[in-house]
């Protein structure tokens, strides 16, 4: 493939969040009661909903590939809602676009290691052109290489399962089996919601430091969020979606405005709800919110005025 030559300025994403105060696919699948891959043992459901852990393994199956010598984007499993891309060239800064069917672009500062990381197409079914772009001073970059994937999904939520590069967990994550212990009262999937997010709400903190010097390109990791009991919106958003998704619960992370600050927090879909995507209250019965990150510090006078204001949440990205 034809190396591109222009150059492109990339408006870089700053992750300022100061504010923030059925053909299934394949899953590995651990036993409630048996000991899972990394030794851990699962814990008896005390309710009725099952709480076996799903999750779900991207893969670069090679059955359609696109690559040049810098990159290589693996679209073999598009219908399931992800795409795998790597870079393979030696530019020491490279970044990963994905302009979606409606004509958003996701913008990703991509690993550097030749491996495989995979990366959402949230937008549904419809032409996504993925783009793998050079560093080549402050903000110029050119393009190593792009191709536009034609894309049909099996499942609209599919991709809100698996894991990808702001929600990253694997089988052995210890948010895994957290979510798993949280999830064994439960009778259905509301209840693993209401029990995740009361245990994030309640246990972990703000961390104002890390606000105040967060950079461009942070990546949140779901077990040192839950070793540390600390984070920024972005990692309670990122622990929540782990645990939820791990447990078969399409669960969307997503970025845009609070108010006029850059904020994550997330969206849930259940069979009972529908999606949750408002702001953040359960009354035991209905949910009206679901942001974590406010949820752990907000006091009653604070949400009030958030719930007041249908505009306060303003989503841009999806993931």
């Amino acid at each position: 493939m034809k190396k591109y030559k222009y150059l492109l300025s990339l408006i870089v994403l700053t992750l300022s969040f100061i504010a923030c105060g059925d053909q299934q696919p394949a899953f590995t699948s651990n036993s409630s009661t048996t000991e899972s891959s990394s030794g851990a043992v699962a814990k008896e459901s005390k309710g009725s909903r099952d709480n076996t852990i799903r999750v779900l393994t991207p893969e670069a199956s090679g059955v359609e590939v696109y690559s040049n010598a810098d990159a290589s984007i693996d679209a073999s499993n598009a219908s399931e809602g992800y795409v795998m891309v790597k870079y393979t060239g030696s530019a020491a800064k490279v970044r990963m676009l994905i302009e979606t069917p409606a004509g958003n672009t996701y913008n990703y500062l991509m690993d550097l290691d030749g491996n495989y990381d995979v990366y959402p197409l949230s937008e549904g079914s419809g032409t996504y052109k993925i783009g793998v772009y050079e560093n080549l001073h402050d903000d110029q970059y050119a393009a190593a290489f792009t191709q536009s994937v034609s894309v049909t999904l099996k499942d609209e939520y599919s991709m809100f399962l698996y894991p990808n590069a702001y929600v990253d967990f694997n089988a052995n994550s210890k948010a895994v089996k957290k979510g798993q212990e949280l999830a064994a009262s439960a009778n259905n999937d509301i209840e693993v919601v209401q029990n995740v997010y009361h245990y994030i709400t309640q246990n972990v903190k703000y961390d104002y430091d890390k606000a105040e010097t967060v950079q461009s390109g942070y990546i949140p990791n779901v077990d040192s969020t839950l070793a540390t009991n600390t984070g920024i919106c972005f990692d309670y958003a990122s622990l929540m979606g782990a645990m939820l998704r791990s447990q078969g619960i399409p669960t969307r992370l997503e970025i845009g405005y609070a108010g006029t600050e850059y904020h994550a927090w997330i969206s849930v879909y259940t069979k009972e709800t529908g999606w949750i995507d408002k702001i953040i209250q359960f009354d035991g019965t209905d949910w009206t919110l679901m942001d974590p990150t406010l949820g752990s510090y907000a006091s009653n006078s604070q949400v009030k005025k958030t719930l007041d204001d249908t505009t306060y949440y303003q989503l841009k990205y999806k993931y």
